[in-house]
């Protein structure tokens, strides 16, 4: 019986655009997102804490179809 495990092909997209950077990436952006909306001191930020949000999780659910 063999104990080798069978080896992945590697993935031909650039580093840069695999799945676990981009992820953590998103992540951040919804984490700012939040403390934006959470902080007293400026209505700008306030205002624009949704569209970050947003733009994070949309960003998550377009990186999540990515290769490792």
């Amino acid at each position: 019986m063999s104990t080798t495990q069978p080896v992945k092909p590697k993935s031909r997209w650039p580093r840069l655009a695999r799945r676990g950077l981009m992820e953590n990436i998103a992540t951040a952006l919804i984490a700012i997102g939040f403390l934006m909306l959470f902080q007293p001191f400026a209505l700008s930020l306030y205002t624009y804490s949704f569209i970050t949000m947003l733009a994070g999780t949309v960003m998550f659910i377009i990186v999540s179809k990515f290769p490792e």
